[in-house]
């Protein structure tokens, strides 16, 4: 792409091309932690909106009660999420990550981290690209965050 001119949705989609094979092929490569990916995501979407209902976390992924039930219940078997009455409202339980639960989510995060870095420096990279690559996150972090 040249720097003339960008048209903004050609490079809405380059980018969505590029991250989408990377993510893909972070997620597709084994890595330590035993957890699936429907674990982890219902483990990191408990950890970042704190104590929260099975009902809410399964509205908030977009799943069916029934799938988030199976997921949670065996999060809860491994010792990662615990179930506490409401503090509001004792009828309710309320889950929430338990310390093991934080550190199998920091294990895997550290895993995918490693294996990035890998990547980085087995020599098909330039130094140049690094930086390149490395001034490009907070901007795509920014991306997020406005859509």
């Amino acid at each position: 792409m040249s720097d003339e001119h960008l048209d903004p949705n050609a490079v809405a989609l380059a980018l969505l091309a590029s991250i989408g094979v990377l993510v893909r092929r972070v997620r597709q490569m084994p890595v330590g932690g035993g957890l699936t990916m429907p674990e982890r995501a219902a483990l990191a979407q408990l950890d970042r909106s704190g104590p929260t209902t099975s009902s809410a976390l399964a509205r908030d992924a977009q799943i069916t009660a029934q799938a988030m039930g199976a997921t949670l219940s065996a999060l809860r078997t491994r010792g990662l999420v615990e179930r506490r009455p409401d503090p509001e409202d004792g009828r309710r339980v309320v889950l929430t990550v338990t310390d093991a639960g934080r550190q199998a989510l920091l294990n895997k995060r550290n895993a995918r981290a490693e294996l990035l870095g890998r990547a980085l420096t087995g020599g098909t990279f330039t130094p140049t690209e690094i930086e390149q690559l490395a001034a490009a996150a907070p901007l795509l972090e920014r991306l997020a965050q406005n859509i």
